[in-house]
């Protein structure tokens, strides 16, 4: 066929591009909820601008001696109130088991049943309980994966590239309070990792520790930075972090307690993230005095992107209800801190009650698997669906996984339900977006599991595209039961999960605990991490767009940089190009091309010297993505 050419002039200059990755893209704009849904506008207060100055930085990691032990005390912490804790036992009293089994008659042939890739043993439980799994992998395959004992690194492979106990990763002799609570996730648009864990329990120590990777390899390094825990001065320390990013920010959210104290607030802090991937001062601000009634606003969880990670301006964000109704919030941050953002809340009503269970039997021990209360696990969002996960009573005091997708544009909220009473307990889900397709709504979630005759393990089950569960895969099967600590035993408090951007297929990674011995260190009835890839044989998985033989040269470019590509489909076809940090340079193009062999053809002479990135996608895919140097 004819060859059709496309140039582009910018500033009387042809520009140059490159493509960009089958996950990676920045959404044109975030949906608005509808104008006559119930609104709760300013529901809450927004704080100045502050500045963080470069607090710290992280050098490469040890990779000598795996298991080095940091001298620390055993923490445990009072997550719930007096009354969910009476609730929950009362529960108990009541809950009968009837056999394990795997649980039957919700699954449907046509969701397609997980399988197991690569799939390896990561951190181990010594000191910190509970082990608070998090975890990320970036488009080339690196694995971050940290508990409350500290920080390793893995390649796709399963080969340990590196590791460090929290004390050794910050070095810094001021940090004389525990190390907790780690979250981390990958930022696709930028090719780095973000990270947040928390330091101290009562207001005059309480920090929190974010993180910046120097480069798309975390071993390289981290930039680091100590934001407050206390940021109203009202004697209050933070906990419970949530954490998300968009297209220029990072957001935390927290809770405040009332050191010695009950729960105060809930809080959102908004953090500019440019700066902190060249290690400058970040700019952040903090939202508090949530509008939460007749809420209660235990924890607001943050909801990514599911496919790109990155988008905005602003974050949406869903909280649980823990005032006994069937509802759920939805909170709209609708800009940037460089803009004028505004915080909106919306009531959605929903079949699910908040209900806590009671605690988890396991076999070998009386100490019974905390279940805590029914806050939001994790949460992600795409094509106007925010979806997100947590556990509650599903009968009999029995703990099953609540799967929900919340359309922003009606705010009707639909949801799945998985787990039998009388067989085992399901906690601490986590969920990710299974699909290469912007229009299916595929989902994987991880989840823990006990019962009376099964020691704590990790599972994974699948919900396709019309909410239908396939059969549930065990990931790995506990090997003893837990004793760490006197008393019931911390379970949680949430469990690992991430996409692998870029890759040909749906690709999930995830970090669970599971009951273990480590002879090595003479510890028994303790917690491991394994890590395990997910895929499926077959699927509910859209096929790509007749968009082929996409080829760019040369990369490093000097002068012109040209891209072929043969088009088969009269779908419209946008090219947008990035900088480093996330931000849109320009849109390229966005058209429908002529069918048969395109080119197009850029100079990079406007472009500043520096790392930039393409998006090419279509209305319904992201297809493709590199960087330039």
């Amino acid at each position: 066929m004819k060859t059709s050419e496309f140039r582009f002039l910018f500033n009387g200059m042809l520009l140059l591009f490159i493509l960009v990755s089958s996950s990676f893209a920045q959404e044109a704009e975030r949906i608005s909820p509808p104008a006559h849904a119930s609104k709760i506008e300013n529901a809450g207060t927004r704080s100045g601008i502050m500045t963080a100055p470069l607090a710290g930085q992280n050098f490469t990691p040890s990779q000598n001696d795996k298991w080095m032990v940091s001298v620390r005390p055993t923490f445990i912490r009072k997550h719930i109130t007096p009354e969910i804790t009476a609730l929950k036992e009362s529960k108990l009293k009541e809950k009968r088991w009837i056999g394990d089994s795997d649980e039957g008659g919700q699954k449907s042939a046509m969701a397609a049943t997980p399988q197991i890739g690569a799939s390896f043993e990561a951190n181990w439980t010594l000191v910190g309980t509970p082990p608070d799994n998090s975890m990320a992998i970036s488009n080339s395959g690196i694995i971050v994966t940290v508990n409350n004992d500290g920080i390793e690194y893995y390649n796709s492979s399963s080969n340990i590239l590196g590791f460090e106990s929290w004390q050794s990763f910050f070095n810094d002799p001021s940090l004389t309070s525990i190390i907790y609570d780690p979250k981390v996730i990958y930022d696709a648009v930028a090719d780095r990792f973000v990270m947040v864990v928390l330091h101290g329990s009562t207001s005059s120590t309480s920090k929190v520790l974010v993180c910046f990777s120097k480069s798309s390899n975390p071993t390289s390094g981290w930039w680091t930075y100590y934001l407050t825990g206390n940021p109203l001065n009202n004697n209050c320390w933070f906990d419970y972090p949530g954490l998300g990013i968009s297209n220029n920010e990072v957001y935390l959210t927290g809770n405040l307690f009332n050191t010695g104290g009950p729960f105060n607030q809930a809080v959102i802090y908004q953090i500019s993230k440019a700066s902190g991937y060249n290690g400058g001062n970040i700019n952040w601000q903090y939202w508090h005095n949530l509008n939460s009634t007749p809420f209660i606003a235990t924890t607001l969880m943050p909801a990514s992107h599911g496919h790109s990670v990155s988008f905005g301006p602003g974050m949406y964000f869903v909280s649980s209800n823990a005032a006994g109704e069937n509802r759920f919030r939805l909170w709209d941050l609708t800009d940037d801190l460089t803009g004028n953002p505004s915080l909106n809340a919306y009531t959605i009503n929903s079949s699910i009650a908040y209900a806590p269970s009671a605690d988890a039997s396991q076999p070998g021990t009386p100490d019974l698997l905390d279940n805590g209360d029914c806050r939001i696990q994790n949460a992600f969002y795409l094509t106007g669906i925010i979806h997100f996960v947590l556990h509650s009573d599903i009968g009999s005091g029995w703990n099953g996984i609540h799967y929900n997708r919340l359309n922003v544009s009606t705010l009707a909220n639909q949801t799945a339900t998985f787990g039998q009473p009388g067989v085992a307990d399901l906690s601490y889900p986590a969920v990710a977006s299974f699909s290469n397709s912007l229009s299916n709504h595929d989902a994987m979630i991880a989840y823990l599991r006990a019962s009376p005759n099964t020691f704590p393990e990790v599972r994974v089950i699948n919900c396709d595209n019309n909410m239908q569960w396939s059969s549930p895969t065990l990931v790995k099967a506990g090997e003893t039961f837990v004793n760490i600590i006197n008393g019931n035993e911390r379970w949680g408090d949430y469990t690992g999960i991430a996409r692998r951007h870029g890759s040909t297929a749906p690709r999930v990674w995830l970090a669970g605990c599971y009951g273990a011995n480590i002879p090595q260190q003479s510890v028994v009835n303790t917690y491991k991490t394994w890590i395990a890839e997910i895929y499926t044989t077959g699927t509910g998985i859209e096929s790509v767009p007749d968009l082929k033989n996409i080829s760019l040269y040369p990369n490093p470019a000097y002068d012109l940089f040209q891209i072929l590509f043969t088009s088969q489909t009269n779908e419209k076809v946008t090219i947008e190009l990035f900088d480093q940090s996330g931000k849109l340079v320009r849109v390229l193009y966005e058209d429908v091309p002529r069918q048969g062999e395109n080119k197009l053809i850029f100079n990079k002479g406007v472009l500043a010297s520096g790392t930039y990135f393409v998006s090419i996608k279509t209305n319904t895919q992201i297809l493709k993505h590199e960087k330039l140097v």
